[in-house]
């Protein structure tokens, strides 16, 4: 059972799918190298990749728990190299945004940790392309990029599917918003009825989500127009 509250899995769910999308563009983009960051420059090194980050929290292993970057007492929060979410989060109602320290014990999912889980629905809210976790000693980083040269994935009808099941496993809150939102962040005009949303592909031809009655998540299907 989800410790989050219900308007922290709305968010996530609003940005499973974009953010999976997003952290495995991530992973072909980077190369296998050591890393390092300099939050004086707000910047990140991976092997000859050099990107502009921001610090957005930080995930300790012993105890579990998330501690955001404008917290962290060697910045504050008007520092420029961190990320601070407090006021879009007091405008939203959501409480994980406006806390200094996050308890995650509790979770117990798909994703490698709870900080993974509160760095992707981070990251969509903030319109960043993408988190980098920088693992050290006890816990790992996590540097929210704020740089153009970084991969932003376009549509693909290949790995859509994929995208999509990723994200509803990560954050199965609402399978509905979802869907609807993946389609709307790739720029496709959809409709939705009580069973379905079915998007208009930018190649011609559609995509069609399925839903039960309980509005979960059934079945995706494409008809592709062949050039």
């Amino acid at each position: 059972m989800s410790g989050f509250s219900p308007a922290f899995d709305r968010l996530g769910a609003a940005y499973a799918a974009i953010s999976a999308q997003q952290q495995e563009a991530l992973v072909d983009f980077l190369p296998a190298a050591d890393w390092s960051a300099d939050l004086a420059t707000g910047t990140y090194t991976q092997g000859e990749v050099t990107l502009k980050v921001a610090l957005l929290g930080s995930y300790a292993e012993e105890d579990r728990s998330w501690l955001w970057g404008w917290a962290n007492p060697q910045f504050g929060p008007d520092h420029p190299a961190v990320v601070n979410p407090t006021e879009i989060g007091a405008r939203l109602a959501i409480a994980e945004l406006t806390a200094r320290e996050l308890d995650l014990s509790w979770y117990d999912g798909p994703a490698r940790s709870g900080g993974d889980i509160v760095a992707m629905a981070a990251t969509g809210l903030i319109g960043s392309p993408g988190t980098i976790p920088g693992s050290y000693e006890g816990g790992v980083a996590y540097f929210a990029i704020r740089d153009a040269s970084a991969p932003v994935p376009g549509w693909d009808s290949l790995t859509a599917p994929r995208m999509i099941t990723s994200g509803l496993t990560l954050f199965p809150a609402d399978h509905r918003l979802t869907v609807a939102r993946f389609f709307s962040h790739h720029r496709l005009a959809f409709r939705e009825d009580e069973t379905s949303i079915v998007a208009t592909l930018p190649e011609g031809g559609a995509c069609a989500a399925r839903f039960d009655a309980e509005d979960r998540f059934v079945s995706l299907s494409m008809e592709l127009v062949a050039r």
